[in-house]
């Protein structure tokens, strides 16, 4: 693997990353300060962990960002609820962003097992 931009992960974090913030734009302006600038960070820390692990050059530190990284994606999970049951999201909405969560965490356990594999 030449470089993080290389991982499926990390492309599809960016993906992830790009419908959160098109999807917090209609977001209610009193939630600038609030949900949405909690949803967009934690958003954003799901490839940029993944980045800066592979970046460190050591399974061990790579799997622990990787690690990180699956924890923001449950943020942004639980935030996009959050968002839901505010009204703030519509349903249709909600369910294609959770479906690219899932698909994201589970190509993230995937390489978290891969990366424990090498450094075994």
């Amino acid at each position: 693997m030449a470089t993080y931009r290389d991982l499926v992960a990390w492309q599809k974090g960016i993906a992830l990353v790009t419908d959160v913030y098109r999807a917090t734009q209609a977001f209610p302006k009193q939630e600038q300060y609030g949900l949405t600038s909690q949803l967009r960070r934690a958003a954003v820390s799901v490839p940029s962990n993944m980045a800066e692990g592979q970046a460190r050059y050591s399974h061990h530190e790579f799997q622990h960002f990787l690690r990180t990284a699956r924890g923001s994606l449950a943020e942004v999970e639980t935030q996009l609820v959050i968002a839901r049951n505010l009204g703030y999201l519509q349903e249709k909405d909600m369910k294609e962003l959770m479906k690219a969560t899932a698909e994201l965490g589970r190509i993230l356990n995937a390489l978290i097992a891969a990366v424990e594999k090498r450094s075994a």
